[in-house]
């Protein structure tokens, strides 16, 4: 059984149709892309998800239906979301932002040995975790925003454009940082710009255009994609 089974998903902003009949799955432990140009639904699909916007259709998470859960009861199942431009608690240090990824739970012990997971993640991290956040290069907040997600312990990580304005030695880093932890067992869904790296690392693609699914498969497969090939990869 799917972890995540979208079947048929539509959501609106207002009038305008944002998605529109998106089907995809995401198995356990599963690292699952999606590319696409500005626009064509990406982070409407993860807000979709996470039920921070209204959306029709299937949407079940472990068998079961999500429509009828608030945002945070969507954390409690074990989705963490990890929103575009990182959206940090830039006055606190970095340890307080990542406590923070822990705010529904109580086991204190565990909270502080996933911490040190973290840590261990993004070493940096462990060197900065009593600095501001804002003080920190965009691609350490960018770390420091996947650290908070995983702090809730998600069955599964949805990430939203995580390589959007950092140097690419630092990009390198984080996409390697993401093949990890889904190889730990997390399964990850990443909504992304960069389709050379996103096909690098994740098992399975999806490519939205205009709010719908235009092409899906293996990575492998989907490298010799003329289309592909052409539009995301420019060759």
């Amino acid at each position: 059984m799917a972890l995540l089974d979208i079947q048929q998903l539509a959501a609106r902003y207002g009038k305008a149709l944002a998605l529109e009949s998106v089907s995809l799955d995401v198995q356990p432990g599963e690292l699952v892309g999606v590319l696409g140009p500005n626009g064509a639904g990406k982070s409407t699909l993860l807000k979709a998800i996470s039920r921070t916007l209204p959306s029709s259709g299937t949407l079940q998470f472990n068998g079961a239906s999500l429509h009828q859960h608030a945002p945070h009861q969507v954390v409690g199942l074990g989705i963490c979301h990890c929103p575009e431009g990182r959206r940090l608690f830039a006055e606190l240090t970095v340890r307080k932002n990542l406590e923070l990824g822990a705010y529904l739970r109580r086991d204190r012990e565990d909270i502080e040995a996933d911490m040190q997971k973290v840590f261990a993640l993004f070493p940096v991290l462990r060197e900065r975790c009593d600095q501001q956040a804002a003080t920190l290069s965009g691609g350490q907040q960018q770390m420091v925003a996947i650290g908070r997600a995983l702090m809730g312990r998600p069955k599964l990580l949805l990430l939203d454009e995580p390589s959007v304005g950092i140097a690419h030695r630092l990009k390198i880093e984080i996409f390697d940082a993401i093949r990890a932890i889904s190889a730990s067992g997390v399964a990850v869904l990443m909504a992304e710009q960069d389709a050379l790296n996103t096909l690098r690392v994740a098992n399975r693609v999806f490519v939205l255009e205009n709010g719908k699914v235009a092409r899906s498969g293996r990575s492998a497969e989907m490298k010799d994609d003329d289309h592909i090939r052409r539009i995301y990869l420019g060759v």
